[in-house]
């Protein structure tokens, strides 16, 4: 048997390994856990003598590759590396290789998060708002105070172990309904410390009805914030307009002015909506990092909205990314400095490969996170709410567990996926539910339109990473890893 195996010709696992040439090394991205390699000489060699060998003709048994390699490295080397490469499953005998998602079904739910929607209703009216639920501020439907304390009595009976929870305020504009807010707050600060239990509270603002009384209530509580704006005037105004069709700059610079002077508890980030016809990822960061002071900029790129007309077509989107990658030079040059400028697409890929994240589906929607609209109703995420993409059970009766679980097993089978093999499928894991709902009305289907540009933003990602490693590992320790904590 020994010698049958030995005999047997062995091969790479081409969709488990990515060579990266960084400078003048080379890298392997192991593809089953996101982790990354500097290769040595003799593990080069061994890749270099396979892949050849299966681009031609030529196949290697085991002793012939050792054979092949006795004259520059000896053969204890020899075979400690291939047994190496063996058991991270970059070569292979022909003996079945581990499943990478071991679990196909999902029957459990930890549940630590849950997204309020606590109002239809919102005070402006952005062109290329998504939000299928989405009222004029007459007409917004607000969440009742027993309808959020069921939510979140819901979740802690669901997941009575987690170690820490989270309650996000969405609409909407979730100010407009600041009352239910601070009664959901103050029920939580008294509930949870009595349960033993740790809560914290997070929301998206467009920041118009923010004032200084608010500002500091809020930092009482350390919600952690973000803003939604677009960048410099001329951008911002284009889409994030008023009900009366009013650009909303000037008010929400100086609001977000004020927040940014007043509010020390935690960094504030700006989240940026990328439309057809703006492209400009620099000049927008350099606005709302540079000029306004947020802690950090990120960009979300409209590929798949339900109103085409605001969709990057796929000239724009390819520039959006050449950008990315200009502003990931600078985002390097800056670390290298000991310095972050703040660009959280590349904070957080970098994120993700210096902890080997392997993802087994997109996010957390379904799985840690569910989304509760004002009904109660049950909903994957906060995409969703309005959206006709079925809901998962309601507060009052729970979890619909059977129905949550068979929608997550079905997105978590890659078979006859480009996700099978693809080298970035442990960390994009098929992309947005929603952008896949929106762009062919099935949510379990992963998204194909930008492949390509998201293997070269990854690909660039780990250029940027193990630049850092290697000439400023310090960089990860002081802006990686705490922000990852916090």
């Amino acid at each position: 048997m020994n010698n049958q195996v030995q005999a047997a010709a062995i091969n790479l696992v081409e969709q488990n390994l990515h060579l990266v040439q960084v400078s003048d090394r080379r890298l392997m991205f192991h593809i089953p856990t996101s982790s990354l390699f500097e290769l040595d000489g003799i593990t080069a060699e061994v890749i270099d003598t396979l892949r050849g060998g299966q681009n031609s003709a030529e196949r290697w048994t085991r002793p012939e590759l050792m054979q092949h390699l006795s004259g520059s490295f000896n053969a204890e080397q020899i075979a400690e590396t291939v047994h190496e490469l063996m058991a991270l499953e970059v070569i292979s005998d022909g003996s079945p290789l581990t499943e990478e998602i071991a679990v196909k079904t999902v029957d459990q739910f930890p549940l630590n998060t849950l997204v309020l929607n606590v109002n239809t209703g919102c005070n402006l009216s952005c062109s290329y708002c998504y939000k299928e639920d989405l009222d004029k501020p007459s007409a917004g439907k607000k969440m009742e105070l027993d309808t959020a304390i069921q939510s979140i009595e819901m979740m802690l009976d669901e997941s009575p172990d987690e170690p820490l929870y989270n309650i996000v305020f969405f609409g909407g504009e979730p100010l407009s309904n600041l009352p239910l807010i601070k009664s959901v707050v103050a029920w939580c600060e008294s509930e949870f410390p009595a349960r033993g239990k740790r809560v914290e509270y997070t929301m998206t603002t467009n920041a118009t009805l923010l004032n200084e009384e608010i500002v500091a209530w809020l930092a009482k509580y350390n919600f952690g914030l973000s803003v939604s704006m677009d960048g410099p005037k001329a951008v911002h105004d284009k889409n994030r307009i008023t009900v009366g069709g009013q650009g909303t700059y000037d008010v929400v610079s100086k609001k977000a002015k004020m927040l940014l002077s007043g509010y020390i508890r935690r960094p504030i980030g700006a989240r940026v909506t990328l439309t057809r016809g703006t492209t400009d990822v620099i000049g927008i960061w350099d606005h709302l990092f540079n000029e306004l002071g947020f802690a950090e900029v990120g960009f979300a790129p409209v590929t798949s909205g339900d109103v085409s007309h605001f969709n990057l077509p796929e000239d724009e989107l390819k520039q959006v990314f050449d950008n990315m990658k200009a502003l990931g030079e600078q985002y390097l040059e800056a670390a290298l400095e000991h310095r972050n400028i703040g660009f959280s697409n590349l904070h957080q890929l970098i994120t993700d490969l210096h902890e080997g994240h392997k993802k087994a589906l997109p996010c957390g929607a379904g799985l840690k996170m569910l989304a509760v609209d004002h009904q109660g109703e049950l909903n994957l995420c906060h995409r969703f709410t309005g959206s006709d993409l079925q809901t998962f059970g309601d507060v009052k009766n729970g979890v619909d567990h059977a129905q949550l679980g068979d929608f997550l097993s079905e997105r978590l089978d890659r078979t006859n996926t480009g996700c099978a093999s693809c080298r970035i499928r442990n960390l994009c894991s098929g992309g947005c539910y929603h952008e896949s709902h929106a762009r062919y009305g099935d949510a379990t289907r992963p998204t194909y339109h930008y492949c390509d540009l998201m293997k070269d933003w990854v690909d660039f990602g780990i250029d940027v990473y193990a630049r850092i490693m290697a000439e400023n590992p310090d960089f990860i320790d002081h802006y990686i890893l705490p922000r990852r904590a916090s």
